[in-house]
């Protein structure tokens, strides 16, 4: 078992983590999504984990100012790339299976 995985138990964290670098939190009155801002710069997503990676896009990337594709990498395309095997490796922690 991972040592963490995207489940609703996770979202708070992601919340906490959010406003401690700065950022507001919000959803809208449907709940469908989340939101960010700070310093202008703002973000949505479906859920807070993927809004903290959204943010993390952003301050990986530190764009200086709002262009078009912003947060684009120009690196290879790795997504049909990928291994469809983890690699060998011991995890951190391993929950007895029972």
């Amino acid at each position: 078992m991972p040592a963490l995985s995207a489940y609703l138990n996770v979202w708070n964290t992601c919340l906490i983590i959010l406003q401690k670098k700065g950022f507001r939190t919000w959803t809208d009155e449907g709940e469908n999504y989340f939101f960010a801002e700070r310093n202008g710069w703002d973000f949505m997503a479906d859920d807070p984990i993927q809004l903290l990676g959204l943010v993390a896009i952003y301050e990986h990337t530190n764009p200086p100012k709002h262009d078009e594709y912003w947060w684009r990498i120009e690196e290879p395309w790795l997504v049909e790339s990928l291994p469809k095997k983890p690699p060998d490796y011991i995890p951190k922690y391993s929950r007895p299976i029972q």
